[in-house]
C-alpha cells in the first residue's frame, strides 16, 4: 500500500448502485485491470451459487461504453454459465486514468492484483509511485517485468525504495547494483536492491557510489550475496526470514563491507 506520499486519490462523480448490466454489453481494458486468471474463473464457474455473485464495479464512459472495473472474474463466469445479467455499481464519466486508480482503490483491501498487475494500472492510473519508478527504471535501461538481463521482477521491492527514498535513490541503487555485479538476472534480486537502497537511502549523501561497487562486487557475485544474506537471515530457522529481514541483513553486510580499513570517524555505524 502507498504511503500518504503516494496516496490513491480520485475525483467526486456519480455513482449508482444496483444496476442490472447484461453481461455481453460490457468491456474489458486491459491496461487498467487485472490479468485474467482463466483456472480461477473456471474454479468460481464449477461451484458457483448464482444467487452470491454480488454487485460487480462498472465504469460508463462519456460514449456510453460499460467498462468493468472490478469483477473481471465474475463477467467471465456468466459467459461461461451463460447467465445473461449482472448487477453492478456504476461510475460516470470517468477516463481510462481514472479508472485505472478506482481499481486500486477497490482492491486495496480484498482480493489484492499481483505486484506486477497493481504496478501496470498504477502506470495506467498515472500514480506518481509508478510514474516515478518506471522513470528510475527507464533511465537505467531497464523495465519491470519477470527477473532477466533488462527486467526487474521485484516490484514491491523497487516500489518500496522509490516510497520510502525517493525516485533518485532508485536509480542510484539500480546503477550500483550493475556496476557491481554486472547486468545480470541475479543482479536484481529484490533483497540486494533493497539492501543497497537501505544504505542509500540512509547515508547516501556520505557515499561515493563507484567506491561502494567496487566494495560489494569486490566481496562476491551476486549469486552469493543472495545465499549469504538468505542463510544468515534465517539462521536454521531461529530467526525469522521474511523480506524485510533479508532486506536489513544485506543492508548490515553492506555498512560492513563500507566500513572495511575506514578509520573509526569515517565509519557508518548502525
Amino acid at each position: 500500500m502507498p504511503s500518504k506520499k503516494y496516496s490513491y486519490e480520485l475525483r467526486e462523480h456519480v455513482v449508482e448502485h444496483g444496476v442490472p448490466i447484461p453481461v455481453d454489453e460490457l468491456k474489458i481494458d486491459e491496461k487498467a485491470q487485472r490479468t485474467l486468471n482463466e483456472p480461477r474463473a473456471m474454479g468460481i464457474a464449477n461451484n458457483l451459487v448464482p444467487e452470491a455473485l454480488g454487485t460487480i464495479v462498472v465504469s460508463q464512459r462519456a460514449n456510453g461504453d460499460r467498462y468493468i472495473v472490478d469483477g473481471m472474474h465474475r463477467w467471465h463466469v456468466c459467459k461461461l454459465r451463460s447467465i445473461p445479467t449482472l448487477m453492478a455499481e456504476v461510475h460516470h464519466g470517468l477516463d481510462q486514468q481514472e479508472e485505472a486508480v478506482l481499481f486500486l482503490i477497490k482492491n486495496r483491501e480484498s482480493s489484492k492484483p499481483t505486484p506486477l498487475d497493481e504496478y501496470k494500472i498504477g502506470l495506467t492510473a498515472g500514480l506518481p509511485l509508478f510514474v516515478d519508478t518506471d522513470a528510475a527504471l527507464r533511465k537505467r535501461n531497464l523495465a519491470m517485468g519477470s527477473t532477466g538481463t533488462n527486467t526487474v521482477g521485484a516490484v514491491s521491492g523497487v516500489l518500496r525504495i522509490t516510497d520510502l527514498y525517493g525516485p533518485e535513490t532508485l536509480e542510484r541503487t539500480l546503477k550500483v547494483a550493475e556496476d557491481a555485479w554486472g547486468r545480470t538476472k541475479e543482479t536484481w534480486d529484490g533483497m540486494l536492491l533493497g539492501g543497497i537502497g537501505m544504505f542509500l537511502g540512509r547515508h547516501g549523501d556520505d557515499i561515493d557510489d563507484k567506491a561502494l561497487a567496487e566494495k560489494i562486487g569486490k566481496k562476491d557475485p551476486a549469486f552469493r550475496w543472495r545465499a549469504n544474506i538468505t542463510a544468515l537471515a534465517s539462521a536454521g530457522g531461529t530467526r525469522h526470514s521474511g523480506t524485510g529481514s533479508r532486506v536489513s541483513t544485506c543492508y548490515q553486510l553492506i555498512v560492513g563491507e563500507w566500513n572495511k580499513g575506514r578509520r573509526e570517524g569515517n565509519r557508518i555505524n548502525i
